[in-house]
């Protein structure tokens, strides 16, 4: 006999005065995405407590959120040039590379690029943020950081749930947008001449590999019917990992306003566009396309809005001329990818033996002595960002971030031992086996 269901319940009402929750840890991490995660992993390695911080209720940020679909930036160019970068990155490929089709490489002829599922490689990083015990706080929206002098103390946050205050000794700004830095007060740059261009992906499923068209083919098509699908922009990119049947689709351009009402507007946008494209491709590229249908709409991509003024700004100059700094903290050779116009973008590769250095002065704010910025908000220009803030670079910013903290401890990250700091970056800067 089933025992008689409880129907007991409470009446509650929120108290105006209700504390917050409060969370302490040596390093706090805003942002979880490939450069926070990063930064968190390698800071609970060394021992350090931990909390990590999004804005969305899940980890992964923009690497799994937004389907980039792609790990670029992480080989030296070169059909099959060494790997540049370490740490997670020697995780990730070697955990996703035992799983089926879950990782594709792509030689050449430029470089090495690896396309990966975002379902295996979101399971990834959870296990792997659950298993370095590192407390997380999700969903979570930042709505005051204090700040004492020339350091951050404490950041306030308001998720569904109630309020959490986090106090730690250092931070890693890897929110993308220098949300921290933004809210400490810190100096910030933004673009003087415009927004840099988004994009809205979309997984496709139900296509036929074997009738794949090139991207030139594409790209082509694009330009000529462009004006009869109403698409923004006139070129793409179809990432495939071969024996799934899907594609992950960058056919898009959207604004990325720092107005939030207009953001949401070009939010609505973007699956306008997606949808355009994949139209086009249903008609045009039939074949291949003919029988697809969406699988999948990322979260926006977002390349670049806002980013901190560090204590020296990574210019074009240095990244043409391969510019190695003493404080180098990660490398790539990277094209520079600028998406400064609605309708395509530039396009500048590097030649073959090409590398260029990420100081880590520019993940450093000149105002604060306990933060250091990882991913796509260090300070560049905007050239120079657009070659360095791709998944590979991002990985070792991240670790660099969370070393540099580590060896900082209570004092400021502007004065740390930098042959020390060299020694733990060793792998991301010289290693070439």
């Amino acid at each position: 006999m089933n025992a008689p269901l409880s129907a007991d319940t409470k009446i509650v009402r929120r108290q105006a005065d209700a504390a917050p929750w409060r969370v302490t840890a040596d390093i706090c991490v805003v942002g979880a995405g490939i450069a926070g995660t990063s930064a968190a992993l390698t800071a609970a390695r060394a021992g350090r407590k931990v909390v990590l911080v999004d804005g969305l209720p899940v980890l992964g940020g923009q690497a799994v959120n937004s389907i980039i679909g792609t790990f670029c930036g992480l080989f030296a160019n070169g059909t099959h040039g060494h790997q540049f970068t370490h740490g997670i990155a020697d995780d990730i490929l070697r955990e996703l590379g035992a799983k089926e089709q879950a990782l594709y490489y792509r030689h050449g002829p430029l470089t090495t690029v690896v396309y990966y599922d975002e379902v295996a490689l979101a399971r990834w990083i959870e296990e792997a943020i659950r298993q370095a015990g590192i407390t997380v706080v999700l969903g979570a929206v930042m709505r005051r950081v204090q700040v004492e002098g020339r350091r951050i103390r404490r950041i306030e946050l308001a998720t569904r749930y109630g309020d959490v205050h986090v106090e730690a000794t250092g931070f890693v700004e890897a929110s993308g947008d220098a949300a921290l830095v933004w809210q400490a007060g810190f100096a910030c740059r933004e673009p003087a001449n415009g927004p840099v261009f988004g994009t809205q992906m979309v997984v496709l499923e139900n296509i036929d590999e074997a009738k794949q068209p090139t991207r030139d083919q594409i790209g082509a098509r694009m330009k000529e019917k462009g004006d009869e699908y109403g698409l923004v922009r006139r070129e793409g990119l179809a990432f495939i990992i071969p024996g799934r049947g899907v594609a992950a689709m960058n056919m898009t351009h959207v604004e990325t306003p720092l107005d939030p009402l207009e953001a949401s507007t070009r939010t609505l946008d973007g699956r306008d566009q997606a949808d355009r494209a994949v139209a086009f491709l249903r008609h045009e590229f039939p074949d291949c396309f003919g029988k697809c249908r969406v699988r999948a709409y990322g979260f926006p991509g977002i390349r670049q809005t806002r980013w901190i003024v560090g204590r020296q700004q990574l210019s074009v100059n240095d990244v043409r001329a391969g510019t190695r700094f003493p404080d180098a903290i990660g490398r790539t050779a990277w094209p520079i990818e600028l998406h400064d116009h609605g309708t395509g973008h530039q396009w500048h590769t590097f030649p073959e033996d090409h590398v260029h250095y990420i100081p880590l002065a520019s993940l450093t704010p000149a105002d604060a002595d306990n933060v250091v910025a990882a991913g796509r908000c260090i300070d560049a220009d905007t050239a120079a960002l657009s070659s360095v803030r791709v998944m590979g670079p991002c990985i070792a910013m991240g670790a660099a971030a969370a070393h540099a903290l580590d060896l900082a401890g209570t004092g400021s990250v502007h004065q740390i031992d930098l042959a020390a700091l060299a020694t733990r970056v060793y792998d991301n800067v010289e290693r070439t086996d």
